[in-house]
């Protein structure tokens, strides 16, 4: 798989850019700030329907303009298809096939597979378990894009449930206002208590399709992690995959979805009192987490900067890996991740992708380019991308 053109409107610094790109390695060569990432961040966007860099879309929207449109053509086993996206902040965005409209923008996802690094990915390692669990099911989307429709009906659940914690919940005890759990009848209690149970059966029947889900993805991943991290740090300890979950402890790999029913049902029954106090759901997929270990101890918090940064490409390494095993090879994309590596990582992580169909790099400086990866090359500045050769 690669994409042979590009074209942006009003996205990001870009009125308008069109690029013919070509199979092997590709370098976007710029000073920071003049655009490059833009590029490959739009490209991320299309296969993925959210960018690496920020949560909404009214940044990605040129300043001035009231929607983006992305545009891009992937190839595909000698086969094309034209995907286009309209980017329209606060209200639903738009999709296009080989210019026939889609009902639902997720129906494009697939068509455009990317495995993209980028300095945020030090949040894998070091940051808070929702980096982790957006890594986990945006890998579970790109293998199978149904999972997109699994993410937003759990999410639909879920937001639903917590206005219906919201209403119900007591006020806080303290001293002066003892009295005020008064406010919460016992007619009222009745009336959310009943209505959560119909939504504790939704939340259950979606988080533990998507539970299972990511219990396989991390039995998957598991090796390929371990062999991606001792090839970039051979020196340094095992690294190793964990999942916790909020309804106790699971194994991976194929499990039993009435089980995991069950155990999320039992779970929200022993948490309710504690959510109707804090009017939040505390169990389900949403509060659980990818637990990386190196070692004997926890990546997090143990781990050096090199030692997480190994690891975060380990992880993305893994996602290559698996998704070439389901057919075909995604576009790798490495924006600006030479720069944070020293020279034997860069070394090694340049052997690693070189033979990828597709390879886009951006970085600041030509030196920030290993020579192994020679092809197309792109100058990028003030907002004006020339190809160079």
């Amino acid at each position: 798989m690669h994409v042979a053109q590009l074209s942006l409107t009003d996205f990001r610094s870009y009125a308008a850019v069109e690029l013919s790109l070509t199979p092997g390695v590709t370098a976007f060569v710029g000073p920071n700030g003049h655009g490059k990432t833009n590029l490959v961040e739009a490209l991320g966007y299309v296969a993925t329907h959210a960018s690496h860099r920020v949560a909404t879309d009214a940044p990605l929207v040129r300043h001035g303009a009231t929607r983006a449109v992305i545009r891009c053509l992937v190839t595909r086993d000698d086969r094309q298809a034209l995907v286009e996206l309209e980017l329209n902040p606060g209200r639903a965005n738009r999709a296009r096939i080989n210019r026939a409209p889609v009902s639902r923008a997720r129906d494009a996802l697939g068509l455009l597979r990317t495995v993209l690094f980028a300095p945020e990915d030090l949040a894998l390692v070091k940051g808070d378990p929702g980096e982790r669990r957006r890594f986990l099911d945006d890998l579970l989307v790109a293998r199978a894009p149904r999972f997109a429709g699994v993410r937003a009906d759990y999410e639909r659940v879920l937001k639903q449930r917590n206005a219906l914690l919201r209403t119900g919940a007591k006020p806080r005890r303290s001293e002066r206002r003892r009295d005020s759990d008064a406010a919460f009848t016992a007619a009222g209690a009745g009336d959310v208590l009943g209505t959560l149970d119909v939504w504790d059966s939704h939340l259950v029947r979606h988080g533990a399709e998507l539970l299972a889900a990511r219990l396989e993805l991390v039995d998957a991943l598991r090796p390929l992690v371990a062999k991606a991290y001792a090839n970039l740090a051979p020196a340094s300890g095992a690294a190793a995959l964990d999942y916790r979950s909020t309804a106790g402890e699971l194994s991976t790999g194929p499990v039993d979805r009435p089980v995991l029913e069950e155990r999320l049902r039992t779970a929200l029954g022993e948490a309710r009192q504690a959510e109707l106090d804090r009017g939040i759901t505390l169990v389900g997929p949403h509060r659980d987490d990818l637990v990386l270990g190196l070692g004997e101890l926890p990546a997090r918090g143990y781990a050096s900067h090199g030692e997480s940064w190994s690891f975060a490409l380990a992880l993305r390494l893994a996602a290559y890996d698996l998704l070439r095993a389901d057919g075909g090879d995604p576009v790798l994309i490495l924006d600006d991740v030479f720069a944070e590596l020293d020279g034997q990582r860069r070394r090694r992580l340049a052997e690693i992708v070189a033979p990828a169909e597709q390879v886009l790099i951006t970085a600041a400086v030509p030196d920030d380019v290993p020579s192994d990866l020679s092809g197309s090359w792109f100058d990028v500045v003030d907002g004006s991308v020339s190809r160079v050769r």
